[in-house]
């Protein structure tokens, strides 16, 4: 009897075994749950791809530059214009072919980004994106002023589109006569503070 007692007792090496590797699979089931719940807090590469906000420190931006973040797969260019820049605005509006984005208002621009020729909520910064409204090509910087190869004299800085001769000024706003039908798209956007913008959302705006 005290033999089979000792061979079943807690010094069995048979059970020993068998207790630890149920509580190494314990162990492994419970990681294996724990991975699906943990990953559920991050956003899916489909949700970001759907629209999530994204958030631009432009505290680095000097006058004259431009910055370019990504958002639902589009460049947005973020412009910090000059004094000079802005001042040039107003002076070629009856060259543009929608000067205040009346065509097609709620696609173009937020209600903020109609207000004046800046299309924007602070004057200084243009938020736009960068895909011409032809054909989707990307156009080009061409901020300098003054005659340059494809572009008229009187230029005053904007973007040049290669693919088929778009012009557009500093605020995203087209030219007459040219194969883009539209303005530059001003995304939805807000400041999070002086330094911080949100592209994607403006609730606060």
């Amino acid at each position: 009897m005290s033999e089979t007692l000792a061979a079943s007792g807690p010094n069995d090496p048979s059970k020993r075994t068998w207790l630890i590797a149920s509580g190494c699979a314990g162990a492994v089931g419970g990681i294996a749950a724990a991975v699906p719940f943990v990953s559920s807090f991050q956003p899916s590469e489909r949700a970001k791809a759907a629209g999530a906000a994204v958030e631009a420190d432009i505290s680095a931006l000097k006058p004259g530059e431009k910055m370019t973040v990504e958002w639902r797969g589009k460049p947005v260019w973020i412009v910090r214009r000059t004094p000079e820049q802005l001042a040039a605005l107003p002076t070629h509006n009856d060259q543009l072919a929608d000067p205040l984005s009346q065509r097609k208002p709620t696609e173009q621009a937020p209600e903020y980004a109609r207000k004046d020729e800046t299309r924007s909520i602070k004057p200084e910064y243009l938020v736009v994106v960068g895909i011409c409204t032809h054909l989707g090509c990307s156009p080009s910087d061409k901020f300098k002023a003054g005659p340059q190869p494809s572009l008229p004299d009187d230029w005053q800085g904007g973007f040049f589109c290669p693919c088929h001769g778009s012009t557009f000024d500093l605020a995203g706003r087209v030219f007459k006569n040219k194969p883009a039908p539209d303005n530059l798209e001003v995304p939805p956007h807000m400041y999070l503070s002086d330094t911080k913008l949100l592209i994607g959302e403006d609730k606060k705006a």
